[in-house]
């Protein structure tokens, strides 16, 4: 009896365990679904213009598509029909600018490159039989080098990289098909032509009309930003540091000390939306010819200011001790510069988002800071200062004053920017204060 039962036991053990295995697998399946989804859901739900801008490429290659379904248009286009659906899905972008730039750059190379690849081929048609595939094959390599060698330009790799890019596609194309098709070679160009135009219209126009997404706006706000996290980072400074040399480590959340990070990784992302917030020329707020050059100038002056706020923060857990002497001669001035400094970016930040002149206030903030700096260097002027037995314990502290009596002109320059900015783009007036 014993027997049987042992052997039924073994018969059921590795079903029972095969069973397990499958329900763990499923299980894990189910985990990394839930995970997929949720990530998904965050992705929607901290910028839902994404969701919008899915559903915009969605209809415009629905539109296009319609050259195939419909009968009359499809005899119009036949198989050339494709490019338009090829243009939506290559010149759609999340923005207006970068829409409006693929598109213009697509349809102008189309037009220049198809033009030019008709010109060879009839020059190569009237040079003979034999001497058509060296004449096609000289200009193709003649213009492919030329055009690849004027992509590493940076002025032209900014604004027209994609435009070469199609233009050594689009003569390609049409010059080396051209030699197996001659009579076909104009109707070919002229369909591809009118097929990319129509593809780039329907990209720009749903891009436009549809909840646009300036990256004009978003540059100005992106900079803005960088200057309200400069602002609340030097604000906290002074009473946090000084804090901490009075009573120790503080506990308190620091996240409003590590904002400026950020400003010191965005000068690719600035440039970038520099180049194409030039293609929004529509723009009800900034418009033609507005002076984005002087968003990267102020963009590189916060990153000058926020270098020095990151040499401040390296202060922050010094083990140290200063002595009490030394740091209650310095202590308000320190603060002070720092409250004002930080007052002045900040009002500068709230006016740029607003696309409005400085307020009055943001001078009085910054005369208040060179005063305190003044006074300040007064101080670490002074040779009895210096002379104490325990000068290592005072050097970290005078680091700290010397970096914030270097940041004030920074300050100065970067309000000096946004004035420029403002006078070249004619903001609206300010009223005397904004609250930031």
């Amino acid at each position: 009896m014993s027997t049987i039962e042992s052997l039924s036991h073994e018969s059921v053990r590795p079903s029972t365990r095969a069973w397990g295995w499958f329900m763990a697998l499923l299980e894990k399946l189910w985990g990394n679904v839930v995970d997929v989804v949720e990530k998904i859901k965050k992705l929607g739900e901290d910028d839902p213009r994404r969701i919008t801008h899915s559903l915009k490429v969605a209809l415009a290659i629905t539109l296009v598509s319609l050259f195939y379904y419909i009968r009359p248009l499809y005899d119009g286009f036949g198989a050339n029909s494709i490019w338009a659906v090829l243009t939506v899905i290559l010149v759609c972008e999340f923005s207006v600018g970068a829409t409006l730039g693929k598109g213009l750059n697509r349809m102008l190379a189309t037009l220049l490159a198809g033009a030019l690849g008709v010109g060879v081929h009839f020059l190569a048609t009237m040079s003979g039989e034999t001497g058509q595939p060296i004449i096609l094959g000289f200009f193709v390599f003649l213009i492919a080098a030329t055009v690849t060698f004027a992509r590493f330009i940076p002025a032209m790799k900014a604004r027209y990289d994609y435009g070469l890019m199609i233009f050594i596609l689009t003569f390609s194309l049409i010059s080396v098909s051209s030699y197996r098709e001659n009579g076909e070679v104009i109707e070919m160009a002229h369909q591809r032509l009118t097929t990319i135009i129509i593809g780039s219209f329907t990209a720009i126009v749903i891009c436009i009309c549809i909840r646009p997404v300036w990256i004009g706006e978003n540059l100005n706000n992106l900079v803005a930003n960088n200057m309200e996290k400069l602002g609340k980072s030097l604000e906290g400074f002074g009473g946090e540091y000084f804090n901490i040399l009075e009573e120790g480590p503080s506990m308190d959340d620091k996240s409003f000390l590590q904002g400026y990070k950020s400003v010191l990784t965005s000068k690719d992302t600035e440039e970038a939306m520099a180049n194409l917030a030039r293609w929004e020329v529509w723009h009800f707020r900034f418009g033609f010819r507005h002076p984005w050059k002087q968003y990267l100038k102020i963009g590189t002056l916060s990153r000058q200011c926020a270098y020095k706020v990151d040499a401040l923060n390296s202060y922050l857990n010094t083990k140290i001790q200063t002595p009490s002497e030394f740091q209650s001669k310095i202590q308000e001035p320190c603060t002070k510069i720092c409250s004002e400094s930080g007052k002045a970016l900040k009002e500068l930040a709230v006016g740029l988002r607003k696309v409005m002149n400085q307020p009055t206030s943001v001078h009085l903030h910054i005369q208040h800071s060179k005063m305190e700096a003044e006074n300040l260097k007064s101080l670490l002027n002074t040779t009895s200062i210096w002379e104490n037995d325990a000068l290592q314990e005072i050097i970290p502290t005078g680091a700290v004053a010397l970096i914030l009596v270097d940041i004030v002109p920074y300050i100065e320059k970067i309000s000096e920017a946004l004035h420029e900015l403002a006078s070249l783009a004619r903001f609206k007036r300010a009223d005397a204060r904004v609250s930031p």
